[in-house]
């Protein structure tokens, strides 16, 4: 069997939940799924652009006709609204069997003593407390069928920190260490835990870091050849691909030009 019938094999009739799905790596790895699968998948995309998402099902469903696709409006910051969110979901799309946990984003490169509290509190709730919350309840499914993926979306910014990046590095941070105890926890089980830690990216990451200073965010990758989304969407999706013997536990991916995040620090994942 040929690689690519190999994998669209072990995905054919998934549910994939997609966290922040309507741009950026969580948009590419919707259609990612929906190309290695051939259409034959089920996924779940949410973000809290719901125009977007909606494009994006039109685009997708128009390209694999026998693709199924549940897209909803979701702030993953917005704890108390994820079990509703969770529940309300169509009877078919309720057995999660592939959560990617790709919602995150970093506000500011202030230094320690500048930083809005406003900022800290959304970044801690967007990509620690947020993914904390729905990986606890998509979890409860997953063990009582002894199955599952849960696709962590980390950074190099969680393995050294840089400059002005202090609250962005401490999430990233917090995400790996509770990836880490978890794998171990579900060690006993056919639940597969998997982290991707990007390095330099170009999406709306930086736009959004800056606030919709576009300029800003364009010097980030001035002189470099960033990593886009799609490569991202590449490695997660061979990930959940591969035997369910096989975990690729830890993926740490960079752009040629980079090999740590600190030439990179102006704004870099």
């Amino acid at each position: 069997m040929s690689y690519g019938a190999a994998a669209a094999s072990r995905l054919a009739g998934k549910v994939v939940l997609i966290t922040g799905a309507s741009a950026g790596i969580g948009l590419a790895t919707a259609k990612e799924f929906a190309s290695a699968a051939n259409g034959s998948i089920k996924l779940v995309l949410n973000a809290r652009r719901l125009d977007n998402l909606n494009k994006l099902k039109s685009e997708l469903l128009a390209a694999y006709p026998s693709l199924k696709i549940h897209a909803g409006v979701l702030d993953v910051s917005k704890v108390d609204t994820i079990k509703p969110y969770l529940d309300s979901l169509p009877d078919e799309f309720k057995e999660i069997d592939i959560l990617v946990n790709n919602a995150g984003k970093a506000l500011g490169l202030d230094k320690v003593g500048s930083i809005d509290p406003a900022d800290v509190t959304t970044m801690f709730e967007t990509n620690v407390i947020g993914m904390v919350a729905i990986t606890q309840l998509v979890l409860q499914g997953m063990k009582e069928r002894n199955r599952g993926d849960i696709v962590q979306l980390g950074s190099i910014a969680g393995r050294e920190p840089y400059p002005g990046g202090s609250i962005y590095c401490a999430t990233k941070a917090s995400l790996r260490f509770f990836t880490h105890a978890l794998r171990k926890e579900l060690v006993d089980t056919k639940i597969r835990v998997m982290e991707i830690d990007p390095g330099n990216v170009e999406t709306e990451f930086s736009l959004v870091r800056f606030k919709g200073d576009a300029e800003r965010a364009k010097s980030v990758y001035a002189d470099t050849e960033p990593l886009v989304a799609e490569d991202i969407a590449e490695l997660i999706v061979f990930g959940c691909s591969r035997r369910e013997n096989t975990v690729v536990a830890e993926t740490l991916v960079f752009s040629t030009n980079q090999a740590s995040p600190f030439h990179l620090y102006r704004g870099g994942n």
